[in-house]
């Protein structure tokens, strides 16, 4: 019995842009994407697409989890992401410091 697993995935598009989502077959959804058939898809007109990462998760919610926070990182964090760099992801992660966090004036 095969074990159903999910992937979260990154493309990097033709203009030089990232997209990121999530699949349980990533040789389909590869495939999909670059077939261009659907024209309100983010890929669609950023032909050709490469797999530049990818992550293997056996349970959904977690590979939904995973999509939503590197959807949600700066570009620089995403590139560290590609290059596997994990203390750059660390020192990307960290808060700036020197910042106020008072309000301003009213």
């Amino acid at each position: 019995m095969r074990v159903k697993s999910f992937v979260v995935y990154m493309l990097l598009c033709a203009d030089g842009s990232f997209y990121i989502g999530s699949t349980t077959d990533l040789d389909v959804r590869i495939a999909w994407h670059d077939e261009a058939t659907d024209p309100f898809c983010y890929t669609f007109s950023r032909l050709p697409v490469l797999l530049v990462w990818s992550e293997t998760f056996s349970d959904w919610s977690e590979a939904l989890t995973r999509e939503r926070q590197v959807k949600g990182w700066s570009r620089a964090k995403e590139l560290a992401l590609v290059e596997g760099d994990w203390g750059e992801i660390q020192r990307l992660a960290r808060p700036k410091t020197g910042r106020s966090t008072k309000a301003g004036p009213k």
